[in-house]
């Protein structure tokens, strides 16, 4: 029987300030500097939970609701929502304060799966995830509707490649 962690021993915040050369001109921050820290957030919450190193197996959505803007704090929340045999899902809720008024504003949101390894680069089993709370129970079952689906097209990719 495989070991079992809670979400929160998952959870990671980073939060760093979006300066001019995360920027186009105009003073939106770039997606790709977003994506970026989602990565990376998303990347520790999943190494705190399998405790291994991971890499990026796939990204099933990352989507900008609200600009981010030169000066903002830019905030990642990211945690565990699903865990299977090798691979964890991890979700990333991205936000911007506005360091003057102290408004924050929920600007995206992100789904990436990473596949743990062991020390010679191959997969490796993961703790289990036991979703405790209410909300913890729904992006759980919701993660696992999402791991079906993506198990489907990959079945679907493979057959159609032959």
């Amino acid at each position: 029987m495989r070991p079992s962690k809670s979400v929160s021993a998952s959870r990671t915040i980073i939060s760093l300030q979006m300066l001019p050369g995360d920027a186009n001109p105009m003073g939106n921050v770039h997606g790709g500097t977003i994506l970026k820290l989602v990565d990376v957030s998303a990347a520790v919450a999943a190494m705190r939970h399998s405790r291994t190193n991971v890499v990026s197996a796939s990204i099933d959505r990352m989507d900008f609701y609200h600009p981010v803007y030169v000066g903002n704090l830019l905030i990642l929340k990211a945690s565990v929502n699903y865990s299977g045999r090798t691979s964890v899902e991890a979700g990333v809720r991205i936000e911007a304060e506005d360091l003057k008024t102290g408004k924050v504003t929920h600007t995206g949101s992100s789904y990436i799966t990473y596949v743990a390894l062991d020390d010679e680069g191959k997969p490796t089993e993961v703790p289990e995830l036991v979703p405790h709370s209410a909300v913890e129970k729904k992006r759980w079952n919701e993660a696992k509707q999402r791991r079906t689906q993506r198990l489907q097209v990959l079945k679907q990719e493979a057959k159609n490649s032959k």
